[in-house]
């Protein structure tokens, strides 16, 4: 992602681990107008204190890649989620359930990508086709 990208939210979000347990992992998420950014948590164990050091590198879920956001269930305070990337890969989060909902705000965003996307593409395709019936028939020499 790049560094001039508007930052929509910022905050804490747990991922489930793709691990045998699945374990729940604390990451600080960055959500863009690209996609959403992943910051592991090193430390934050046991008696550690309380101020979480972030780690510099970030797994990046690009909206490029997202196919949806899904799956959302409220259980006990908690909402969980899935975002589903293009290769069927999926993801799963869980967020308190007070406040603006992580999940919203992923999917709005997503939605708010692809019409862009689906916006230029059209654009596009339309100046291609005029730009193709153009003969210079009508232009005076």
């Amino acid at each position: 992602m790049s560094l001039s990208v508007k930052v929509i939210r910022d905050g804490l979000l747990e991922k489930r681990s793709s691990g045998l347990l699945q374990l729940w992992k604390k990451k600080r998420c960055v959500l863009t107008e690209e996609g959403l950014r992943l910051h592991s948590c090193k430390g934050g164990g046991v008696g550690d204190p309380p101020s979480p050091v972030w780690s510099s590198k970030a797994k990046e879920l690009r909206f490029e890649l997202m196919e949806t956001v899904d799956c959302v269930e409220y259980k006990r305070g908690l909402v969980y989620f899935t975002v589903v990337m293009a290769t069927g890969k999926e993801i799963d989060f869980r967020c308190p359930q007070d406040g603006t909902l992580w999940n919203a705000e992923v999917a709005l965003g997503l939605m708010r990508f692809k019409n862009l996307r689906a916006l230029q593409t059209s654009r596009n395709r339309h100046l291609y086709s005029a730009h193709l019936g153009s003969t210079g028939e009508d232009e005076e020499l």
